[in-house]
């Protein structure tokens, strides 16, 4: 059985992962788990399934070595499942670890190491410009991240509507469409608005 793994970081379009799949389908997989999940993490849903699904003599296949994961220590790890199952594992670059008939060789061990460090490496050095870009960013004054909302940043609109839903003269799914926000956020808004008028009362 040949098994297929995709993986994009959350910050990552869909179309990558798309391209992976269809990638890995191309070069022979029988079945592909994909994701979108951080490189490093250690909650991996369809990468611990895929891991569980591998039997000997079974082959593993990624288009990169930092598809599969940027930390080298998860790297040694799956090595490690690789020999000791008996599996292939191969990358689209060419670099193959093929441990179906016995050792592993030297030489693609050593070139799959190398490329887990060079993966990590990578990952270290985008962390530290995004980290370098938001710094640069907050010394010439610029807000970083979402801003807060606050009830005089309701629109005018939700207020409008809110009043209507709690006369009983329209429904929420109403004041949803004529807002053109979620329920989640109307709920929200109500709730903050509920907050503020009570202590406006509280305060007199």
């Amino acid at each position: 059985m040949i098994y297929g793994y995709a993986r994009c970081s959350t910050n990552e379009k869909k179309q990558d992962v798309d391209r992976q799949v269809r990638e890995l389908k191309e070069m022979g997989a029988d079945k592909v788990y994909s994701e979108y999940v951080s490189g490093v993490s250690d909650k991996r849903e369809k990468y611990e399934l895929l891991l569980k699904s591998l039997q000997p003599g079974d082959t593993l296949i990624a288009t990169e070595v930092s598809r599969l994961t940027r930390s080298t220590q998860q790297l040694c790890d799956l090595v490690d499942l690789v020999k000791s199952k008996g599996l292939c594992l191969i990358f689209k670059d060419g670099i193959t670890l093929d441990c179906r008939s016995g050792n592993a060789d030297p030489m693609a061990e050593a070139f799959v190491a190398m490329s887990g460090v060079f993966a990590q490496l990578e990952r270290e050095i985008i962390r530290e410009r995004v980290k370098s870009g938001v710094a640069a960013a907050r010394a010439k004054g610029k807000k970083i991240g979402r801003p807060v909302l606050t009830v005089d940043k309701i629109p005018k609109k939700v207020r409008k509507y809110r009043k209507m839903y709690l006369a009983g003269e329209i429904s929420q799914a109403d004041c949803c469409r004529a807002c053109d926000i979620t329920k989640d956020t109307f709920k929200k808004y109500c709730r903050m608005l509920t907050e503020a008028e009570q202590e406006a009362k509280n305060g007199k």
